[in-house]
């Protein structure tokens, strides 16, 4: 009488693979056991190359066979080496912040092309149009935001939400407002390791009491660094905008930025670019345009990238005082101004909008219109 394949499988639930808990039937180690007359193939599969793991578990095999089976039998142990499937370390595993439905980053490829003047300014517009808006200021380095909204001197305070202590934050012109610069002295550099940046923006993120929110943007850091990694892997970026001057320096830079979004291991769709200072128009001479930086230098980049062009933001000396005193721009009423930057933002809705409709939905976001504008509602 031959071997019986199910008194071998018995035996073999004795024999655990070294470094797992389970016995390697359990396991699924175990792919096939063939048995001819006195002789037994045992096909199995280690996670494992490790060479004395695989002739450890060829032994205990022979062994368990031999002792619990038969003493005599011929047992061929076939081992296939499967290592499990390692996630790609750059894929973004992004978690939602429940509540809010859409999360846009704005970025820029160099510093001072207006990129915090343009958040601030996005989100007052926003909150204008009726939507609930959050600015979490992650440029870590450079804090900016509490000036322009003229919190400077606000500390967030600690509310209880669902039995846990969250940070409430700040809020001003409808905008509710985050940022490390709450946390640090005006005369104070922050001298930080990427680590320890992320870290102060992960709890930024997630230990707040955001609410319900229709937009959150993020002001992020001039340039394609750690913090932009840091942010991307902790939140599922619904897109980004990119800001940019006209002249050639800043394009260039500006170009890098929409190719950091677009990295095959990223993947952020970019909403578009804003060109920012675009021309310059003297109060006495209202008809007039002067191109300082050079004329519709971003709306070209758009054009050769494929990517939308958002519009254009005057060089006014409005906008400058405008933030320094902690009051956006986009809040003078029927000001030239407020209606550049609600074009903006008008075309950042409908980009937004575009993108949730092109691309499977990750959670149910339902459009509507309001106020003449496209809206996002649960």
């Amino acid at each position: 009488m031959g071997l019986n394949k199910n008194e071998i499988l018995k035996a073999l639930e004795s024999v655990s693979v070294a470094g797992e808990g389970k016995n390697m039937v359990e396991s699924g180690a175990v792919r096939n056991v063939m048995t001819f007359a006195d002789e037994v193939v045992v096909d199995i599969t280690l996670s494992t190359p490790a060479m004395h793991i695989k002739k450890r578990a060829e032994a205990d095999i022979v062994k368990t066979i031999h002792e619990k089976v038969d003493a005599n039998a011929k047992v061929q142990v076939n081992i296939k080496v499967e290592a499990p499937v390692q996630e790609n370390p750059n894929l973004i595993k992004g978690k939602p912040i429940p509540g809010i439905q859409n999360i846009v980053a704005v970025a820029s490829g160099k510093g001072g092309v207006g990129k915090s003047t343009v958040t601030a300014n996005l989100a007052v517009s926003l909150a204008k149009m009726g939507f609930k808006v959050g600015v979490l200021d992650a440029d870590i380095y450079g804090p900016s935001i509490p000036i322009m909204f003229d919190v400077a001197n606000e500390r967030p305070l600690s509310v209880e939400v669902d039995g846990k202590s969250k940070m409430k934050p700040i809020e001003n012109y409808g905008v509710k407002v985050l940022s490390i610069g709450f946390f640090t002295q005006p005369d104070q550099a922050v001298i930080w390791r990427g680590p320890m940046a992320a870290k102060a923006l992960n709890q930024l993120i997630f230990d707040a009491a955001w609410g319900e929110l229709d937009f959150m943007l993020i002001d992020l850091p001039p340039g394609t660094g750690d913090i932009h990694l840091s942010i991307m892997q902790s939140l599922p970026i619904t897109g980004a905008v990119v800001v940019s001057t006209p002249q050639n320096v800043a394009l260039a830079d500006a170009r890098k930025g929409v190719a950091m979004f677009q990295q095959e291991s990223i993947q952020v769709p970019v909403l578009g670019i804003v060109e920012n200072m675009a021309y310059f128009t003297p109060g006495e001479l209202p008809k007039n345009k002067y191109y300082i930086f050079g004329k519709e230098g971003a709306k070209n980049l758009a054009t050769d990238l494929s990517v939308p062009f958002l519009g254009e933001i005057p060089l006014e000396q409005s906008i400058r005082e405008a933030g320094d005193v902690g009051r956006p721009a986009a809040l003078q009423e029927d000001s030239a101004t407020a209606m550049a930057f609600e074009e903006v933002t008008r075309s950042v809705v409908e980009e937004t909008v575009r993108r949730n409709d092109s691309l499977p939905p990750t959670e149910a976001i339902k459009i509507t219109t309001m106020a003449g504008c496209s809206a996002v509602n649960k």
